[in-house]
């Protein structure tokens, strides 16, 4: 069992250890340079139709949980009447 275990650590460690670096770009600064220019769009629409259908989505979903919670308050602030 414990021979299972040192065999497990070493192939662990060799798979993780002897992989290949991955050259990725670093794509922060063109983000930034994006998101901060100046044209008169707000900051959380500037990542385009994504980013306007998750904000109409959420107004919705704000709208009409605010609705249903002031349906709800009428709702129990008029108990109904027994026959």
């Amino acid at each position: 069992m414990y021979r299972h275990m040192i065999a497990l650590r070493q192939v662990a460690r060799r798979s993780i250890c002897s992989s290949a670096p991955r050259q990725v770009e670093n794509k922060v600064p063109q983000k930034q340079k994006h998101f901060q220019e100046d044209n008169g769009m707000p900051v959380h629409l500037k990542g385009g139709s994504a980013d306007a259908l998750l904000y109409r989505m959420t107004m919705a979903l704000t709208v009409l949980g605010a609705g249903y919670v002031v349906y709800e308050l009428v709702k129990a602030s008029f108990p109904q009447k027994k026959d």
